[in-house]
């Protein structure tokens, strides 16, 4: 008998063989249109909402929850922190463009890796992404709570210390963060367009009051603050870069919405680049207007530094209150438009067989996988009501620089693979761009603690554990013999 072990059907093929099976992109969109009959998404997004989803997903976490925590680090550098982590952003951002107009489907990074690295790649970066926006989402409806509580002083009030953070904040429950994701999750249920027309006009009272504070925060401006610049060093400045990255997470959730796009493969790439140009020069307005109006020392404990900001140089309690609930708002558009993110990543997983079934139906009514977005939003709420914002801001950090130097690697395969393929956008200088993108995304990995370090390998031990135990069982791709995944795919043994 000479049957070799590598051609093996079904189950019994070799682990190592399994976990280099890759999903051929024709094919890959081809079944996003079906979706497995689990039930379609409905092409409803243009340009400018797709656009609008990437800067909601984005603009305003960093700014409005962990200034606070990261002015310490840097110092008045705090700008500079701002445009390490874009660059490295937009290396990333150009990588992702040019995978979104070639791989037009709803698993983002997941996809482009399944489709250049093999499932056992793709698994890694679908599981790390499951860490970058669920996580994220949960990090940023923390600091909503900060927010809710500035709200309230403008009346005489607070919330008590029971309901205003977790146990290791020294009360039960963050209810604000868990109350913003369950409306947001809501929301999501209902339809992926209504959920961008929320978004849309929330983005544009985001911008509103980033704008509002720079004009007042540069009324006072002292440029003695930023004296000395480098108080902590260049290592305080590649630190602090390395956790206000988590602030740039979000322009990649655009590349989720490929299956619900009019016309992806133009406007993914578009929508994604637009959003990191409008995101980086808000940031760095934002992070000089407020270094200007106080010292960098004013900044530690500050837990809303921004809308505290405007109170003492207004003086208005009316202009604090319109800030804070704006600031509210804010966040909760970055938790709406990245937890629509991580619902459609796992709508991607689940129609491969890698998660649960139950995450890739969709509703015919809806056009959303309902099921699946409340199994995802009761979770995150659980998350974010619980686990204060510093342990959670930074272990989205390692996740996400891991995910985006895997999308880099992506786009160098299929340009050495598939010189050929149709691309709508094609990143510049290559390959210089994606490698030092790849580069930038592993130094800011390193300067990361070794908690967040121990937290990520405990996080990709828990993944192999799940993806032997249930994915490579389950793995629709893992499922063919040898010679159907050559026919179905145009691979070869």
């Amino acid at each position: 008998m000479n049957r070799k072990p590598s051609v093996s059907a079904g189950p019994a093929t070799l682990l190592g063989a399994q976990l280099r099976r890759r999903k051929s992109i024709t094919n890959m969109i081809a079944e996003a249109e079906t979706n497995a009959g689990a039930g379609q998404l409905r092409r409803t997004l243009g340009m400018w909402q797709l656009t609008m989803i990437s800067v909601g997903a984005t603009m305003g976490t960093g700014i409005l929850v962990i200034l606070g925590d990261t002015v310490p680090i840097a110092g008045p550098a705090i700008w500079i922190s701002f445009v390490i982590a874009g660059i490295t952003a937009l290396l990333s951002a150009m990588s992702y463009a040019e995978m979104a107009g070639m791989v037009p489907v709803s698993g983002s990074s997941y996809s482009y890796s399944y489709a250049t690295m093999g499932e056992g790649i793709a698994w890694i970066c679908g599981w790390c992404l499951v860490l970058e926006y669920a996580v994220s989402v949960a990090a940023v409806a923390v600091g909503a709570g900060q927010y809710v509580n500035e709200t309230l002083r403008t009346f005489g009030m607070e919330l008590p210390a029971a309901l205003a953070g977790g146990p290791a904040e020294g009360g039960v429950v963050n209810l604000p963060a868990l109350i913003v994701v369950v409306l947001a999750t809501v929301l999501l249920v209902r339809g992926a367009r209504e959920s961008a027309i929320v978004n849309s006009i929330v983005v544009a009272i985001k911008a509103g009051i980033l704008i509002f504070f720079s004009i007042v925060a540069f009324s006072a401006f002292n440029a003695g603050n930023f004296e000395p610049l480098l108080p902590m060093g260049a290592a305080g400045v590649t630190a602090a870069a390395s956790s206000v990255f988590f602030s740039y997470i979000g322009f990649d959730a655009a590349s989720t919405a490929g299956e619900e796009a009019k016309n992806p493969k133009r406007d993914l790439p578009r929508a994604i680049m637009l959003s990191m140009l409008i995101v980086t020069i808000t940031y760095v307005l934002v992070a000089v207007s407020a270094i200007g109006a106080r010292e960098w020392n004013w900044f530690e404990g500050a837990q809303a530094p921004l809308v505290q900001i405007v109170g003492e140089l207004t003086g208005q309690p009316i202009f604090v209150l319109a800030f804070a609930v704006a600031a509210v708002l804010a966040i909760a558009s970055v938790v709406l438009t990245v937890l629509y993110g991580q619902t459609r990543i796992l709508l991607a997983m689940s129609r491969d067989g890698l998660v649960p079934p139950v995450f890739g139906k969709v509703s015919r009514r809806t056009g959303t996988p309902v099921a699946g977005t409340w199994i995802t939003g009761i979770l995150v709420a659980i998350t974010a009501g619980f686990i204060p914002l510093g342990a959670l801001a930074d272990a989205t950090s390692i996740g996400t620089l891991f995910a985006f130097a895997l999308v880099g690697a992506s786009v160098i395969y299929l340009r050495r693979k598939q010189p050929q393929a149709p691309r709508t956008f094609k990143l510049p200088l290559f390959p210089v761009t994606p490698i030092l993108g790849i580069f930038a995304c592993l130094f800011l990995m390193s300067q990361l603690g070794w908690h967040t370090w121990l937290v990520f390998i405990i996080w990709m031990i828990v993944g192999v554990a799940l993806y032997l135990g249930y994915g490579r069982r389950r793995s629709r791709l893992g499922q063919l013999s040898a010679q159907d995944y050559a026919a179905s795919h145009g691979i070869g043994r």
